[in-house]
């Protein structure tokens, strides 16, 4: 079975490299950029399976992969990354690559994603593709308190203080106090100005 692993990182590549070559009917060629790659693809196509790492040279994220898949001839091309996001491997998954290996997958679960894809099946590990992504806090959010989130959002609703303080079961003069507090904070001159900054920074 004949594997290209393309990949800038020599220490990477020489990793993967090792891992697979202990499989006895396994033959690797590797390249360090996209252009070695379709050099040896042009050359020696069709693969079983290509593997290009997803930022390499050359490579130009997702435009690789459709390349690759021509001069491969329609055999299976797969994306290998340290770096990329699950929306970048469900991209990738959805332009009809064989799969998506993160680079820190144990050897055993990468000799046999490898024997999957060439297969012709398609491959992307089940724990990668469903894990929570870490929620990214937004730079005005930082600067409030739980209670000053909850008081702008009755803000941007047109609510009265009275009936912020009646839905959050608070005093009126706490929520009074609250809007103080966040007016000063996001620089606003009073509550409508308030309102309208965190609505024009998409807060909510």
């Amino acid at each position: 079975m004949k594997i290209l692993i393309a990949d800038d990182h020599e220490l990477v590549r020489d990793t993967i490299c090792a891992f697979l070559a202990s499989e006895p009917d396994l033959r690797i060629s590797v390249a360090a950029d996209f252009d070695g790659a379709a050099a040896l693809m042009n050359k020696e196509a069709p693969f079983d399976l290509v593997l290009l790492d997803y930022s390499m040279p050359g490579m130009n994220g997702l435009e690789g992969l459709e390349k690759a898949k021509a001069l491969n001839f329609g055999s299976p091309v797969a994306i290998v990354s340290g770096t990329a996001s699950r929306a970048v491997a469900e991209q990738a998954l959805a332009s009809g690559a064989a799969g998506f290996l993160p680079k820190s997958l144990p050897a055993k679960s990468l000799i046999h994603a490898v024997r999957f894809m060439a297969a012709g099946e398609q491959y992307a590990p089940v724990q990668f593709m469903t894990e929570k992504e870490e929620k990214t806090t937004h730079p005005l959010e930082e600067k409030l308190s739980k209670r000053e989130m909850d008081v702008l959002k009755g803000l941007i609703e047109g609510q009265s203080n009275k009936e912020i303080a009646r839905d959050l079961d608070l005093q009126e003069v706490t929520v009074k106090l609250h809007v103080k507090t966040l007016c000063r904070k996001l620089d606003a001159r009073n509550r409508t100005m308030a309102a309208m900054i965190a609505k024009n920074a998409g807060l909510f």
